[in-house]
């Protein structure tokens, strides 16, 4: 049977023992010095009432006066045990030079000789001594009789060590008790404080706080998705690896206001909300990034908790889903055409009328090759080629005419790879989204797109009949959340913030102007860089334009 080993000691109860033997550890070391201290003071002080009294006996004139009569010990015994009395000292013993006692408090010790040392007495000198005595131990200072000039006695005043002693115990009492007090008040200090600092650590030890810190920086590290923890003046307390990675911070952000980690506006402003943020999207210079905020409070604002996540990619493939979706209604509605036609196809034959029924439909066949053709022949580029023969049946299906512009040309492995398709989709079909979504409401809804490159660099050009954008909104109509228009199910104004962050991303140039015949004009203008792509751009400037007529798509079937 294993028998379980006791809990190792909670840092709180660790921090209480050591403080209260650290308490007990100082008051027992002032105890001691006090107690040493005030045992030296004390002898001084014995010293020097002695001195004092020894003087005082032998300069007194009736004790020179008995010395000089006949029976100087019955004159000046009772003198000196009134002295001992009055003075509060343990024995006053007067002697003749020769060191025979003439008092004593033991009258049986009178007439004899005097235990100590008395040689500097002798020669005229005061001191003092401890010495063992009849008494025993005492504090005695020795001093002369003077007459004439000459010695003719001695004095000695002495308090015994253990009346000394007793005056020390009584202060070291008096010592103890306050030491004993001010341990009882420290641990009781130390008990709350370490009360507070239980719950605060939940009652864990050491090893369990240092383990759950190596988990808790493991976690931040690991943790693909954003962290971000401000404090109460809204500075950055603590930020994970994701967090630096998708905000495009360097690592001494900690401790800065989120104000000066020069974010985009909104997404500071969303950072520097007090209330909570749920799931709103926010761009930065090439990302795009779900925010949440979470406030932390206890009666007061303590900080706020902030996680990011990275929908880029997300956001992209819905983008694709989107235009996806829109083939799919489009390719729907000219199924249902195709079938109307190939039913009057088939009446034709049956009516007899076979000759006119190849008519209709070599006709019908010729106008979707001629529109397919003229998109090609214009932008062979196959990516963007697919995208505006979709948009062409999605604008088509809104009522709305989809032209490529007579100056358009892009052809094949012109654009190099640091122009990836992806980021040239997101570009063109957003624009051509928010021109199709302004021309729609027009009396003749048309949207004309110009693509082709000049002087190493890509030109993207959409123009629409709608209303036009206010002048005053040429720089916010680029903001995340920016529109004209109420507001959809899935929000409106990211579609040409997206553009101007793939813009940004490349180092382009987006401009929004008015069109020639009304409407908005948005032009995007790209570096190639000096790859391939560029030089072919070159070499085809240099042999001829090559400008194919007759390539206005129209928003027929194709």
């Amino acid at each position: 049977m294993r028998i379980p080993l006791p809990r190792p000691r909670s840092l709180a109860g660790q921090l209480f023992a050591m403080q209260a033997v650290l308490i007990a550890v100082v008051v027992a070391g002032y105890a001691l010095f006090s107690y040493v201290s005030d045992r030296s003071q004390a002898e001084d002080s014995a010293r020097r009432q002695a001195m004092a009294v020894a003087r005082s006996v032998a300069d007194a004139p009736s004790v020179r006066e008995a010395i000089r009569t006949d029976d100087p010990s019955g004159n000046l015994q009772p003198y000196a045990l009134r002295v001992m009395r009055d003075a509060d000292v343990d024995f006053v013993t007067i002697m003749n030079p020769q060191g025979i006692r003439w008092t004593h408090p033991s009258e049986d010790e009178i007439g004899k000789l005097f235990r100590g040392n008395i040689a500097p007495a002798v020669a005229g000198g005061s001191f003092t001594e401890t010495y063992t005595g009849t008494l025993g131990p005492s504090v005695r200072a020795v001093t002369p009789i003077w007459s004439s000039g000459e010695v003719v006695g001695l004095v000695s005043a002495g308090i015994k060590v253990d009346e000394i002693s007793k005056r020390v115990q009584g202060q070291l009492t008096a010592l103890l008790a306050v030491a004993a007090g001010a341990l009882a008040l420290g641990a009781v200090g130390t008990y709350v404080v370490n009360a507070r600092l239980r719950r605060h650590t939940h009652g864990m030890n050491a090893a369990e706080l240092s383990a759950m810190h190596d988990y808790h920086q493991a976690a931040l590290h690991a943790v693909r998705e954003g962290l971000l923890m401000l404090d109460g003046q809204y500075r950055v307390a603590l930020i994970n690896d994701g967090g630096r990675e998708l905000l495009g911070v360097s690592d001494d952000v900690v401790g800065r206001s989120v104000a000066d980690l020069g974010l985009p506006a909104p997404l500071t402003g969303a950072l520097l909300a007090s209330e909570p943020r749920v799931d709103e999207v926010h761009l930065t210079a090439d990302r795009v990034l779900v925010v949440n905020t979470s406030p932390v409070s206890g009666g007061e604002h303590r900080g706020t908790v902030v996680t990011l996540r990275d929908v880029t990619e997300l956001q992209s493939l819905m983008g694709e889903l989107d235009s996806e979706r829109g083939f799919t209604q489009a390719l729907r509605s000219q199924a249902h055409e195709a079938a109307n036609r190939l039913h009057t196809v088939v009446s034709l034959i049956e009516l007899g009328r076979a000759e006119e029924a190849v008519d209709f439909a070599t006709a019908e066949l010729e106008l979707a090759q001629a529109l397919t053709d003229q998109v090609v022949a214009a932008v062979s580029e196959p990516v963007l080629a697919a995208l505006l023969l979709g948009k062409t049946a999605q604008a088509n299906e809104r009522g709305v005419e989809l032209v490529v512009s007579e100056e358009s040309r892009l052809d094949d492995g012109l654009l190099p790879p640091s122009l990836p398709s992806r980021d040239l989709v997101t570009i063109l079909g957003n624009l051509i989204d928010n021109a199709v979504d302004a021309a729609q409401g027009s009396v003749r809804g048309r949207v004309t797109v110009t693509a082709y490159t000049a002087d190493g660099e890509l030109v993207l050009r959409v123009s629409d009949t709608g209303a036009g954008v206010d002048p005053a909104h040429a720089d916010a109509v680029f903001q995340r959340g920016f529109s004209t228009k109420p507001a959809g199910p899935g929000g409106r104004g990211l579609g040409l913030a997206l553009v101007r962050q793939a813009v940004n991303r490349h180092e382009g140039a987006l401009t929004v102007a008015a069109a020639d015949g009304g409407g908005a004009e948005f032009e995007v203008r790209l570096p190639l860089g000096g790859g391939g792509g560029a030089e072919r751009a070159s070499e085809r400037a240099v042999s001829g334009s090559g400008v194919s007529g007759g390539s206005a798509v129209s928003g027929g079937d194709a």
